[in-house]
């Protein structure tokens, strides 16, 4: 029977982000957002599978496991890093799901984010989010932004996680960090008495709820800084997926909320790069009074993605403007720039613009 940890040890040394272990295939790899099935590799059966879960387990999840129900936790592996872990059951068998979590701890140059991230990280309170899809990097970039308060910062950082992905050690910082089922029953338990346990900064793992929402937003106006993530695509869809957590009599009062505690939203998607690895592409939202008030307003927030393309001047731009600057670097190609664009007529224009194309590059409007 093949062994988890050499599994994984595998899959990090051939450079993949996550592994999956399924009854009937052989392990299959996710290298630069691609699927590889390592077909020279032997079939896994269901008996293996379910085997390769429970070497993992403790008796608590065994049991759970045994029972059909789903897991997710996380994995240490010495040497390699930290896996986050989700096991489930599919056509009767087990699945697993590994996500790498690097052990490094790169800075927000190494990371290719821009410098208003930093600028948020040293905001002393408020609500900063970092969305996107699965796989985007907000778990990194997150962990940057924590890296970088604990190495500059005297505070006590508080994490609420489901699992714990990234371990931090104190530095300047005292780091408190608290896993949802070991650690703490939940995240409504957690952040109902959270602010008692004397934070400077809070970690939220997800906003998941209306509940969650409330406490962050409630922690974040009594003066900490609150972290956190939303599996949303830009500001304007973050801002109305936090409204839309509420019935509709409290919204208006959430929207005052928001707008008075937001400090910026910093959405990511991750591209492949020209000669290997990944990039991400940033928007960012700064709240200004211009965007405090079309947050305040339901009928101006469409205009949040004209306040972001216009407000340089505060470190903020759109995808589109993260995308060109990304292709004119020559870090990502043509194609996969327009690709991910918002609107993809619109995006060539803009290129058009910069003047003569590479002979490789072919631009059809």
């Amino acid at each position: 029977m093949p062994n988890v940890d050499d599994l994984l040890r595998m899959a990090v040394e051939k450079g993949a982000s996550d592994l999956h272990l399924k009854a009937g295939s052989p392990p299959t790899i996710r290298v630069h957002t691609r699927l590889i099935i390592l077909r020279d590799m032997e079939r896994l059966d269901a008996k293996t599978c379910f085997e390769l879960a429970a070497s993992m387990c403790d008796e608590e999840n065994l049991q759970r496991l045994r029972k059909g129900q789903e897991l997710d936790f996380a994995y240490s592996l010495s040497g390699v890093g930290r896996f986050r872990v989700n096991v489930f059951y599919q056509r009767s068998s087990v699945e697993m799901a590994f996500r790498y979590v690097s052990v490094e701890r790169p800075s927000f140059e190494e990371l290719g984010l821009p410098q208003v991230v930093e600028n948020l990280a040293e905001e002393p309170r408020g609500l900063v989010l970092v969305t996107g899809t699965a796989g985007s990097g907000k778990t990194t970039t997150l962990a940057a932004m924590i890296d970088h308060i604990n190495k500059t910062r005297d505070g006590h950082i508080v994490t609420i996680e489901d699992p714990i992905e990234v371990l931090h050690r104190d530095e300047k910082s005292l780091i408190t960090q608290r896993e949802i089922g070991i650690d703490t029953e939940s995240y409504g338990t957690a952040l109902r008495y959270v602010v008692r346990q004397d934070p400077d900064v809070i970690l939220i793992g997800e906003m998941r709820d209306e509940e969650t929402v409330r406490a962050a937003l409630t922690a974040a106006e009594v003066g900490n800084l609150v972290l956190s993530t939303l599996h949303t695509i830009d500001a304007t869809e973050t801002i109305n997926r936090i409204i839309d957590f509420f019935p509709p009599y409290q919204q208006k009062q959430v929207r005052l909320m928001l707008a008075a505690t937001l400090k910026g939203i910093i959405s990511m998607r991750l591209l492949p790069k020209v000669g290997g690895g990944l990039v991400p592409a940033v928007e960012v939202m700064v709240n200004t009074g211009t965007t405090k008030e079309y947050i305040s307003n339901e009928e101006e927030t469409i205009k949040i993605k004209e306040a972001i393309e216009e407000g340089d001047y505060y470190g903020m731009q759109s995808f589109d403007q993260s995308l060109l600057d990304l292709y004119q670097q020559k870090l990502i190609t043509l194609e996969d720039a327009i690709a991910m664009s918002a609107h993809a007529h619109d995006f060539k224009l803009k290129i058009q613009q910069l003047g003569p194309l590479d002979e490789e590059d072919f631009l059809p409007l």
